[in-house]
């Protein structure tokens, strides 16, 4: 009887679940959308009950399509649980959601962050957890909670990451890995452990903050209610996943030091595999869920999203032609950026569009074309939108050099890796090789593969790695092409600094 792994993924904009072979071929996947709520004023919320049910319905899908297949949830080996970074879910002691959670891009805690770099000291909480004390955070919106929403912290027994909560749901055990740490500025970033003497001088009791577990531990099975809302079979083995971004870096096969992961899913960014905590005051270090390993992560806001923003905005032809049974809109405007010049004929976009992550830490930097004209199409905009996702990744390249971390061939996973225009563009701009896995699922096989290592399945993360991971694509960078993007760099870098200001004021 053939063994299945299982990968779910707390995406932003969606719950994904996969379940594998054991060679990393996907045998059933499934998607189930759900909602961000932009409330204003840098507030954006996502319900952790909503998950949940999300999380069902697709597992639910998985299971059916395996039973097609003659399969079932008794061959499912293991369960691996990956989600978005910086939540901060306030359950109480029966595990109850008391309130929705700031999602990663929300920047309400702004004026904390401020308050608490005054009176602490940025340097004082980086020398502990390696990261800048930023708003987005998971730290500064559960001080958020202590201080606006008194009632809810009181109540609250513990504060849970995204996946550390689907864990929860399947299993009952409260856990928070360790690739998740590095969004509680209290978790020392050499040692995996909670620094109690930060955790009194930022005022958060350590009885708050669950257990700190290995990525590919077991740390349950899937209890009886579990099964009763998804269909897997109780007793199933549940690992404690970790953070999207690092499995997606160990499904992209990147688990030794020097290697890279450039992610575009709804948000763009890269991961450097180190084998010291390295960090850099405007990157974000964390733990990667293969042990003795840290990643250097640049994390911005422009990805995939943008592309999606303006599908929904601009791209009412292309999604009709889409419904009809043509081509998807994402494949239409690969081909229209695709007959525009490099460099978008001067027109450059700052992808901004909620403020911007590393290593700017700009809640008030705004989304910019510049440069547009009658000259201009559509297929221009698209284009430029591309590049200046791609500029915002050199950006953040750049600044990995600075702190002693140099990229060489960059691993492209997310959906932006289907494109071999958007692919491409990012070569060229970059100056770096990129290659393409064979699986665009690259996120849920991490998890799969945090699972298989778990229970035993895969002796190692090598051997899950050499049996699971394929390349399909090379770009190459063309030298010519770069050279033009080096000019429009330049330009891109130098509109933020120009406008940053008026970004502020207005």
């Amino acid at each position: 009887m053939s063994k299945f792994l299982m990968g779910i993924d707390i995406g932003t904009s969606a719950c994904k679940v996969a379940a594998f072979d054991l060679e990393g071929r996907v045998v059933a996947q499934a998607s189930e959308p759900y909602h961000v709520h932009h409330l204003g004023q840098g507030w954006v919320e996502q319900d952790p009950l909503e998950w949940w049910e999300k999380v069902c319905r697709a597992v639910q899908s998985v299971l059916a399509a395996l039973k097609s297949q003659g399969a079932g949830a008794a061959q499912i080996s293991a369960i691996g649980v990956d989600g978005q970074s910086w939540s901060a879910i306030p359950v109480d002691v029966e595990g109850n959601v008391l309130h929705n959670t700031p999602n990663w891009m929300d920047s309400r805690a702004s004026s904390i962050a401020e308050r608490v770099k005054s009176e602490i000291g940025n340097d004082r909480i980086a020398a502990v957890s390696g990261n800048s004390f930023e708003p987005t955070y998971s730290t500064p919106k559960i001080l958020w909670f202590k201080e606006y929403r008194p009632e809810i912290f009181r109540r609250t027994d513990k504060f849970l990451q995204s996946n550390s909560y689907a864990v929860y749901r399947l299993t009952g055990e409260i856990t928070q890995d360790l690739s998740q740490g590095y969004g509680l500025h209290v978790f020392n970033i050499n040692t995996g452990a909670y620094d109690y003497q930060l955790c009194d001088e930022l005022g958060i009791p350590p009885e708050k903050l669950p257990p700190v577990y290995p990525c590919h531990q077991v740390v349950g099975t899937v209890t009886s209610q579990a099964a009763a809302e998804t269909g897997l079979s109780p007793g199933t083995p549940v690992v404690a996943g970790g953070l999207d971004a690092a499995c997606g870096t160990l499904g992209a096969g990147v688990i030794a030091p020097g290697e890279t992961q450039e992610q575009g899913g709804q948000a763009g960014g890269m991961s450097i595999c180190i084998d010291r905590a390295l960090a850099h005051p405007k990157l974000i270090l964390g733990f990667h869920v293969v042990p003795g390993l840290w990643l250097l992560q640049g994390g911005t806001v422009g990805g995939g999203g943008t592309l999606k923003w303006f599908k929904e905005q601009l791209g009412e032809y292309e999604t009709e032609m889409e419904k009809q049974g043509g081509r998807t809109a994402f494949e239409v405007f690969s081909e229209l950026a695709g007959a525009v010049k490099p460099g978008a004929d001067g027109l450059v976009f700052l992808p901004y569009m909620a403020g911007e992550r590393s290593p700017l830490w700009d809640v008030h930097a705004k989304g910019v074309f510049f440069g547009l004209s009658y000259d201009k199409t559509k297929a221009h905009l698209i284009r430029a939108i591309m590049e200046g996702c791609a500029y915002a990744l050199l950006h953040n390249l750049e600044t990995a050099e600075e702190a002693g971390a140099a990229a060489q061939v960059l691993n492209a996973v997310g959906g932006s890796a289907n494109s071999e225009v958007w692919t491409q563009i990012k070569a060229d701009v970059t100056g770096k090789v990129f290659q393409v896995p064979s699986s665009d699922t690259a996120t849920t096989l991490g998890a799969a593969i945090l699972a298989g290592v778990g229970v035993g399945v895969y002796r190692s993360f090598q051997e899950a790695v050499a049996r699971t991971i394929r390349i399909k694509r090379t770009h190459q960078p063309d030298a010519a092409n770069h050279q033009i993007y080096r000019r429009y760099y330049q330009l891109y870098r130098e509109l933020y600094q120009q406008l940053k200001e008026l970004m502020r004021k207005y």
